[in-house]
């Protein structure tokens, strides 16, 4: 692990910069070595390495916490920048303090936005229909389909084996989630019989799903081949591949699943995560009548 004793300020530009990548290259191999997925990895260190660039004339374990604070209000202040992506720069610095350095969380803390509470944009079936049935591709169908049918994620449909589709079971197991977690989701008739005929049409040789010359498949192909297919349908939402995920979930709820059953097929973490789908569900919303049907009702009185 690297020791802040290590850390030698020097003017010689050169060694700086051998510093600079010293520290990237340690905090690096601890992401790796934490297994950490490779998103994460790659997402922690493209943010430390702008942070090690803008402190580049400082000694970096001793900046302090005003100064840290001063940065992200810099970078919020001046970019176009979500909550989601300050809290993952504020724990790419965290991961190098705490897990790098080996300091205590208590001594290393950063003010933290509240989370945006946006409840998720859905489909309805009838459009996630119209969007599977404009895919005139049986692969790209087969993407879609899966996506919505299994609630995946897209990381986790570009990951998946061909030995993941468990036809006995009716299964799809995701294997290495989010969280680093194995789970199982549903695997439906009509989606199977569909995954048959690709199979038989491409035959894959390690990923279900692969790129023209062999390997996992592009994740922002995904993302074009839905809206592709959304824009050939007549759809004019902004469709993303975790819309197709969130309207599995919704859908669900509306046929009356159990949010317990749905929070274990999405692998959610806390039933908290889950409990959002209630807000977008029709279900209840069904039993409810609207005032003004009664408006124009005739035993209404004048």
């Amino acid at each position: 692990m690297f020791s802040p004793l290590t850390y030698i300020i020097s003017t010689d530009s050169q060694m700086v910069m051998d510093n600079r990548n010293e520290i990237l290259t340690h905090y690096h191999q601890l992401l790796i070595q934490k297994q950490y997925s490779e998103h994460t990895i790659k997402t922690y260190t493209g943010y430390f390495k702008e942070f090690i660039e803008h402190f580049r004339a400082e000694n970096l374990p001793h900046i302090s916490q005003n100064q840290i604070n001063e940065y992200i209000f810099d970078l919020v202040s001046n970019r176009s920048m979500s909550v989601s992506q300050q809290n993952q720069r504020i724990n790419a610095i965290k991961f190098y303090y705490e897990k790098v350095l080996g300091r205590e969380k208590r001594y290393y803390s950063i003010h933290r936005p509240k989370k945006e509470s946006k409840l998720p944009k859905v489909l309805s079936k009838n459009e996630v229909r119209k969007i599977l049935n404009a895919c005139t591709n049986v692969k790209h169908r087969s993407i879609l389909q899966l996506i919505y049918s299994a609630g995946l994620r897209r990381s986790e449909v570009i990951n998946l084996k061909i030995s993941d589709i468990d036809s006995e079971r009716m299964v799809v197991n995701i294997l290495d989630g989010k969280g680093r977690k194995d789970r199982i989701s549903l695997l439906s008739e009509h989606t199977l019989d569909l995954l048959r005929q690709y199979y038989r049409g491409y035959k894959p040789s390690e990923f279900l799903f692969e790129g023209a010359d062999g390997g996992q498949y592009s994740p922002t192909s995904i993302s074009k081949i839905l809206k592709r297919a959304a824009r050939l349908a007549g759809i004019k939402k902004n469709v993303t591949p975790h819309m197709l995920r969130h309207s599995f979930a919704t859908h669900l709820l509306e046929q009356g699943t159990d949010l317990r059953y749905i929070q274990e097929l999405l692998g959610h973490k806390s039933s908290r995560t889950t409990e959002i789908y209630a807000h977008v569900s029709r279900r209840a919303l069904n039993q409810i009548r609207n005032p003004v049907d009664d408006l124009w009702n005739d035993d209404m009185e004048n």
